[in-house]
């Protein structure tokens, strides 16, 4: 009797214990989900790398397309250099929320520029700027000759106290130390929250055998890749920073360097269910995304081939005219 009694003191106590851990777990904030579009202003004859940068006009014009044209009430950024930082005050107004990513690369001075610019746009704009990133896919572009570029900038952040979460940005590929068995990496300890990029388009070109992703099965690709980051990461939000599709050249797809097969076909059909599927899945599971991207480059084809000025929801010349294409 004694044995039963005391069995169902025990159980009581356990019971009573889990519910309010159940509900001081249901008081924790939780992250805002954000549904965004990656914004940069480099459209028609703009090109970040020469020239004239994109003046506040601009800027303007585009962001009240993109609001006036789709859902997207958020903004992933590039860069907080040459009059890139009128963004955030052109974003407070139209109450649009921004990633902002501080662009990191090979100048170290430039480099420092952008981390005090940053800082200073994240004390100016603290309810519009809700994460910033220390560069976008820094590893991808130099390996990891300039890891401490982005554990310089995360200091200096961290050093500023600002209040927003920080992290980094790159591939699935780069979050999983470059291993197929996702492995951390040192900078899942130093950030906040992970900036995923997953690209099924690139996958079908520059990887092995086992990868041949077609439109259909591109939303799948992009939520295993980011469980397995969650996995890799727990407790850590993570965020697929970019994902899209290209709609043209039309029919056209890329070529496997490695088996040679043609796997994925540009199309608008096909880049409108990318984006539509995907962002469904990342709604179902309450999981942050952006698309990539709000409005097509003519730059981009230098760096990336046919394809690279393919990926706006929105095209680059007036009246950029938007919808999934």
């Amino acid at each position: 009797m004694k044995l039963l009694v005391w069995f169902l003191a025990f159980l009581l106590t356990a019971l009573t214990a889990h519910s309010y851990l159940a509900r001081q777990a249901a008081q924790q904030p939780q992250p805002e989900v954000l549904h965004c579009a990656a914004f940069s202003p480099y459209v028609g004859a703009f090109n970040p790398d020469w020239g004239p940068h994109p003046n506040p006009e601009l800027i303007d014009q585009l962001l009240d397309n993109l609001i006036k044209h789709t859902p997207f009430r958020c903004i992933m950024t590039y860069g907080v250099l040459n009059g890139l930082d009128y963004t955030f005050a052109a974003a407070k107004k139209r109450q649009l929320k921004v990633i902002a990513i501080l662009w990191l690369d090979k100048d170290i001075a430039v480099n420092s520029q952008s981390i005090s610019k940053g800082i200073e746009a994240a004390r100016t704009y603290p309810d519009t700027l809700v994460r910033l990133s220390c560069g976008s896919e820094v590893r991808t572009r130099h390996s990891h000759a300039f890891d401490s570029e982005i554990t310089r900038c995360l200091n200096a952040l961290r050093e500023a106290k600002v209040s927003q979460p920080i992290s980094t940005i790159d591939t699935w590929w780069e979050w999983c130390n470059r291993s197929l068995i996702c492995a951390p990496t040192q900078f899942g300890a130093q950030v906040d929250w992970i900036g995923v990029n997953v690209f099924p388009w690139w996958e079908n070109k520059h990887s092995g055998a086992y990868t041949c992703i077609p439109a259909a099965k591109a939303a799948d690709f992009h939520i295993d890749r980011i469980q397995t980051i969650r996995n890799t990461y727990p407790g850590k939000e993570v965020i697929l920073t970019e994902f899209g599709w290209p709609y043209g050249p039309e029919q056209r797809s890329e070529i496997n360097e490695h088996t040679g097969k043609h796997c994925g076909i540009a199309s608008k059909s096909n880049q409108r269910q990318v984006i539509k599927q995907t962002f469904a899945q990342l709604t179902q599971k309450n999981w942050s995304g952006v698309v990539f991207e709000a409005y097509s480059e003519n730059w981009k084809p230098a760096n990336e081939g046919p394809f690279g000025d393919y990926w706006g929801i929105c095209q680059n010349t007036p009246p950029y005219s938007c919808g999934l294409q």
